[in-house]
C-alpha cells in the first residue's frame, strides 16, 4: 500500500512537517498583522488629530477657515470633533454611512476622554458606540494651552477589512506553500526511493538465486553508495555460495562414497545428513520391526537413546546392534556449539564381513584341525599297531599299511587341494582355452560315472539342446571337467536311490548353461548362501553315506574355476525333493 512505502510515509513526514510550521507560521503573522494594523490606526488618528489641533492653534481667528482645513485633512472614513469647551463643539461630515456621529455628552461622560478637556492628556481607546453599536477606535488630543480637545474617531470594521485581506493573502501562501511542499516532497521521496525499489528488486532476485542481479548507480551520494555496496554484497554472496556449493558437493560426494553409515544429529533427534549406508540401516531396522511408512523419517529408538546417553554425558559412545543378520557398531560423538552440545553424529559401520571373516578363520581352523585330525590318529595308530607287532600275520600288516597309504593320500589330497584353492584366490590360475566339443565332452564325464551311478542305483541322463550337439565352446576342458565332475559326484552321493541325477546344456542369453540336477535330501535353506565356502559339508556330522568323508573344498574349487572362466555358478534347492547346481560361462568364438 502507498502508505506502508517509504514514498509515502517520507512524503506524510514532509508534508505534516511544513504543514504545523505553516500553521504555526500562519497564527503568529495573523496575530501580528491583526495588532500592527490596530497600532497603525491608532497612529494615523493621532497624527490627525496632532495636525487638526496645530491648524486650530495656527488659524484661532478665522474659525470657518479652520474647519475648513480640518475638513480636508481628514480621512473620509473617519470623523472628527473639535471641542473649543464642554459646549462649543464641532462634528465633521463623513462620506462612510458606517461611522455614525459621536454625542459630545456622550463623549463627556467618559472618564477616559473627558480627561482630555479637564486635565488636557492624549487618550486612545476602543469601544462601542451607544447607539449604533459599533465599534470604534477613537483619539483625543488636547489643544494647546488645554483649551479644548481633538477627538478623531475610526470603525474598527475598516481595520478588520484590511486584515481579512491580509489573511487571505496569508492563507493563499500558506496553501500555495503546501501544493508545493507536496509536489516536493512527492519528487524528492520519489527520487530517493527510486534506487531503494531497485535495490528491494534486486534483493528479491538475490533471493531468487540471480547472484548476477546488479543495481544501477544513478547517484554519488550515500545512496549510490549503497548500490554500490548492494553489488558487491551480491558479488561477494555468489562467491560464497558458490564455495558453499563446492563444499557441500564435495561433502556428499565423500558421504556418498563412504562404506560406512554417517547420520547427523541435532539435539531433538532430526536426521540432518544421512548417506546410502546409513539409509540402508535405517530401511532396514523399519523393516525389522514393522514400522509405517510415515514414521521413516524419525530416528530409530537405539539410536535415540544412545543420543540421550551423548548430550547427557558429552562423550563419546560406541555400541553394537544386529539387523536382518547383519552386524553394524555404532560410534555416535557429540557436535558442539561452542561449549553447548548441539547435537550429534553418528557413524554406523557394517562389520558383518568383519565377523563373517573372523568366524571364517576360527572355522577354517577347527575344520582343518578337524580333517587332519582322523589321518593322523588313524596313522599314528596303525603304525603303532605295525611297530608293537599287533598285527601278527602279513595279511593283517598289509591291510594296516593299507590304511595307513590311504589316509596318506587323504591328507594329501587335503594339502593340495588347499594349495590350488589359495592358488586360484590369489588369481594366480591359469587356463589353457581351446574349443571343445560340447555333446562329446558332456557324455564322457558321464560315461566316467555309470559304475558309481549303478553302485548307487542311480539312473543318469542327459539333454544337451540341439543347437549345442554339434556346436564347441571356448573353455579349459580339464578345469571345466574338474567342476562338473564334482557336482556330478555330489548329485550322486546325495540323491536316493532309484531316482535321477539329470545333466543338461541349454542356452541362457548370451551364455553356455550347464545343470546337475539331482532328487536328494537337498539343502536347507538357511546354509544355501554358505555351500560354496571351503570345508561346508551338508552332512554335518561330516560323514558321508558310504563312510568315506569329504574334504569340503569341492565346491569352493568349484566356484573359482567356474569364475575364471568370466561365469557363474549358483543353486537352488528343497529340502527332501531336489537340488540343482547351475554353471553359465559366457558364450566365445575365436
Amino acid at each position: 500500500m502507498f502508505w506502508r512505502s517509504v514514498v509515502g510515509k517520507l512524503w506524510f513526514t514532509i508534508l505534516l512537517l511544513v504543514s504545523f510550521v505553516l500553521f504555526i507560521l500562519t497564527v503568529l503573522l495573523l496575530e501580528f498583522f491583526e495588532n500592527y494594523h490596530v497600532y497603525q490606526a491608532e497612529q494615523e488618528l493621532m497624527e490627525t488629530a496632532k495636525k487638526v489641533s496645530s491648524i486650530v492653534d495656527e488659524h484661532e481667528e478665522d474659525r470657518d477657515l479652520t474647519l475648513s482645513i480640518a475638513e480636508t485633512v481628514i480621512d473620509p472614513s473617519s470623523r472628527i470633533v473639535i471641542a473649543f469647551d464642554q459646549e462649543d463643539y464641532w462634528i465633521s461630515d463623513s462620506k462612510e454611512e458606517s461611522v455614525p456621529t459621536i454625542d459630545m455628552e456622550w463623549i463627556q461622560s467618559k472618564d477616559e476622554l473627558s480627561a482630555v478637556l479637564e486635565r488636557g492628556e492624549s487618550v486612545k481607546q476602543e469601544t462601542v458606540l451607544p447607539d449604533s453599536q459599533t465599534n470604534v477606535m477613537i483619539v483625543g488630543y488636547p489643544l494647546p494651552d488645554n483649551n479644548g480637545a481633538i477627538y478623531v474617531y475610526q470603525s474598527l470594521s475598516f481595520v478588520e477589512q484590511t486584515t481579512s485581506q491580509t489573511t487571505n493573502i496569508i492563507l493563499l501562501s500558506a496553501g500555495i506553500a503546501i501544493i508545493l511542499t507536496t509536489i516536493f516532497a512527492f519528487f524528492l521521496s520519489t527520487r530517493i526511493t527510486s534506487p531503494l525499489i531497485k535495490m528491494r528488486e534486486g534483493a528479491f532476485e538475490l533471493a531468487r538465486g540471480e547472484f548476477n542481479t546488479k543495481v544501477p548507480i544513478l547517484t554519488h551520494d550515500e545512496i549510490g553508495e549503497l548500490a554500490m555496496a548492494f553489488n558487491r554484497m551480491g558479488r561477494q554472496l555468489k562467491y560464497h555460495i558458490n564455495a558453499l556449493n563446492q563444499e557441500k558437493e564435495q561433502l556428499s560426494s565423500i558421504l556418498r562414497s563412504m562404506a560406512d553409515g554417517v547420520i547427523t544429529l541435532n539435539r531433538k533427534g532430526d536426521m540432518l545428513v544421512t548417506n546410502p549406508p546409513a539409509e540402508r540401516f535405517i530401511d532396514a531396522w523399519y523393516f525389522e520391526h514393522n514400522q509405517e511408512e510415515q514414521m521413516i523419517n524419525t530416528l530409530p529408538e537405539e539410536l535415540q537413546q544412545l543420543l540421550q546417553e551423548v548430550i547427557s554425558s558429552e562423550s563419546e559412545v560406541m555400541t553394537e546392534l544386529t539387523l536382518q543378520g547383519r552386524s553394524w557398531v555404532v560410534i555416535m560423538t557429540p557436535l558442539y556449539d561452542k561449549s553447548y552440545v548441539r547435537g550429534a553424529v553418528a557413524v554406523l559401520r557394517d562389520m558383518t564381513e568383519e565377523r563373517r571373516l573372523d568366524k571364517l578363520r576360527k572355522d577354517f581352523i577347527a575344520n582343518v584341525s578337524h580333517e587332519l585330525r582322523t589321518p593322523i590318529s588313524m596313522l599314528q595308530g596303525y603304525s603303532e599297531a605295525i611297530v608293537d607287532d599287533v598285527a601278527e600275520s602279513r595279511e593283517d600288516k598289509n591291510d594296516l599299511a593299507q590304511i595307513i597309504y590311504d589316509e596318506s593320500q587323504r591328507m594329501g589330497r587335503l594339502v593340495n587341494e588347499l594349495l590350488d584353492l589359495a592358488h586360484m584366490e590369489a588369481g594366480h590360475i591359469e587356463l589353457h582355452e581351446e574349443q571343445v566339443p560340447l555333446q562329446p565332452f558332456v557324455e564322457r564325464i558321464i560315461r566316467k560315472f555309470a559304475g558309481l551311478a549303478n553302485e548307487h542305483q542311480v539312473e543318469l541322463k542327459q539333454h544337451i539342446e540341439e543347437e549345442f550337439r554339434t556346436a564347441a565352446a571356448i573353455m579349459d576342458p580339464d578345469r571345466m571337467e574338474q567342476v562338473l565332475t564334482n557336482l556330478i559326484d555330489n548329485a550322486i552321493r546325495h540323491t536316493h536311490s532309484q531316482t535321477t541325477v539329470h545333466v543338461s546344456v541349454t542356452r541362457a542369453g548370451d551364455s553356455i548353461e550347464i545343470a546337475v540336477k539331482d532328487h536328494g535330501e537337498g539343502i536347507p535353506e538357511e546354509d544355501l548362501p554358505f555351500v560354496f565356502e571351503r570345508f561346508y559339508k551338508a552332512d554335518k556330522s561330516r560323514q558321508r553315506k558310504n563312510g568315506k568323508s569329504g574334504t569340503g573344498l569341492g565346491l569352493a574349487i568349484a566356484k573359482n574355476l567356474v569364475e575364471a572362466h568370466k561365469g557363474t555358478i549358483s543353486v537352488h534347492s528343497k529340502v527332501n525333493e531336489s537340488t540343482t547346481f547351475i554353471v553359465k560361462i559366457p558364450e566365445k568364438h575365436e
